[in-house]
């Protein structure tokens, strides 16, 4: 195990994100399906809430092709028993579609999607989930950036209006997924918004074979950061090209 879970016993709240790449690794004949590991994986974060990005509602070749592909869409399978599943699609391709998803410990009051999408190459959006963590209200958004630096800052000026428009400021918010930005300047935005992280060491989640840079991050408001870490082995290096994170905050 990574460690005991608070189970909010105090006001620890505990976070992953991560980047599963649709459940599947590899090209070609030789590509292997994942997915039940990352089930597996899921569970052993022991997360309050899990951050997901590149998830398959359906995929028909693929289904065709892994005889063990499992029956359920890929947030439903991958949610550990008593957690809510959350999805919503960002692409549509030939064969199926894809987005982000959110498993929550806590009961979900509500949920939207909203389309940040650029361009058609590159099909994003942002997953919006409302939870009620005993008395408390926690928005979570859980979003995945472009991969040109300029479509990154147009979608972080849009994170912030969609936040400054549809969350109350008294409100605990997080801002969790896979930013794709391999220098400061989305860190910096966020910071200037009030969005804090965990500073302290070094997290780095991608390439998950060979780390060299953390693309993947959890910022917060309404929460302090206490702490922040990536599993490492054999294991986590095969299910996906990143890495998972796990951080924990305290409310303030």
């Amino acid at each position: 195990m990574l460690g005991s879970s608070p189970h909010f016993s105090t006001n620890a709240f505990r976070v992953a994100t991560y980047n599963i790449h649709k459940g599947v690794q590899g090209l070609g004949p030789a590509r292997r399906l994942e997915i039940h590991n990352i089930g597996h994986a899921v569970e052993q974060l022991d997360a309050d809430v899990v951050c997901l990005q590149e998830v398959r509602k359906v995929h028909r070749t693929e289904e065709k092709y892994f005889k063990n592909w499992p029956a359920l869409a890929q947030a439903d399978f991958l949610a550990p028993e008593g957690y809510e599943a959350i999805y919503k699609t960002n692409a549509i391709t030939k064969h199926g579609e894809h987005g982000n998803a959110l498993l929550s410990r806590w009961p979900v009051v509500t949920h939207q999607h909203e389309d940040m999408s650029e361009h058609r190459l590159e099909q994003r959006g942002l997953l919006h989930v409302e939870l009620q963590v005993q008395e408390r209200l926690v928005h979570v958004i859980v979003v995945h950036l472009g991969l040109i630096p300029a479509s990154r800052v147009r979608q972080v000026l849009q994170l912030l209006t969609f936040i400054e428009r549809e969350i109350p400021k008294q409100d605990a918010l997080l801002v969790a997924g896979d930013f794709n930005d391999w220098g400061t300047r989305v860190g910096r935005m966020l910071q200037m918004a009030n969005l804090k992280e965990w500073k302290q060491g070094r997290s780095l989640t991608y390439p998950s074979r060979l780390p060299l840079v953390q693309l993947d991050h959890v910022y917060a408001r309404g929460l302090r950061p206490v702490g922040l870490m990536v599993p490492h082995g054999r294991i986590w290096r095969q299910m996906s090209d990143h890495l998972p994170l796990l951080a924990e905050f305290h409310f303030d």
